[in-house]
């Protein structure tokens, strides 16, 4: 229950960021994706489900907020997440390498099938524009962000861990 709790803080608390303070401070009209950055990070770090649950409730999030079909984002959402739960088997706390390179690629292929679904499918092929100018400066900074964010997010689920531990012993 306290997972699931914090879980969904986390959730609001990082969209908000997203969608107020970082909106805010945002470099030519780009905001780092944090929600991709939770998405990807709970991914690799608990597994697939949790990924893909992630992916969804912060996709339905932006769908209620900023999408013209309900579903899109979190479709998107879902397999990143699922697909950063792949990683889980390789996952190490200690090493930034793998989480930089799993949030940064998931950052790329959310542009790029936003991209597909939102313009390309419109008629609209100027993907050398859309990937300098929207899709490159997201990614930087996001990564700039995730410098920052992940060792937040890293502690507080191990908080959690340890918590889970500590109440299953109780029951043994």
């Amino acid at each position: 229950m306290r997972r699931v709790l914090v879980s969904g803080i986390l959730v609001i608390l990082c969209f908000v960021l997203q969608t107020t303070v970082f909106n805010e401070i945002a470099f030519g009209g780009i905001v780092p994706n944090l929600m991709i950055v939770l998405t990807a990070s709970f991914g690799f770090m608990r597994g697939e489900r949790t990924g893909l649950v992630f992916g969804f409730f912060c996709g339905l999030l932006s769908d209620i907020f900023f999408g013209s079909v309900i579903g899109l984002y979190a479709m998107i959402y879902m397999y990143i997440g699922y697909i950063n739960g792949k990683f889980n088997r390789i996952f190490y706390p200690e090493d930034i390498k793998l989480p930089m390179a799993l949030i940064l690629v998931s950052d790329i292929a959310y542009g790029l099938i936003c991209y597909i679904i939102l313009f390309l499918m419109r008629g609209r092929f100027h993907i050398s524009y859309y990937f300098i100018h929207i899709i490159l400066p997201e990614m930087v900074y996001t990564i700039l962000v995730t410098l920052i964010l992940y060792p937040i997010i890293l502690w507080i689920n191990k908080k959690l861990e340890d918590i889970e531990q500590r109440s299953a012993r109780k029951f043994v």
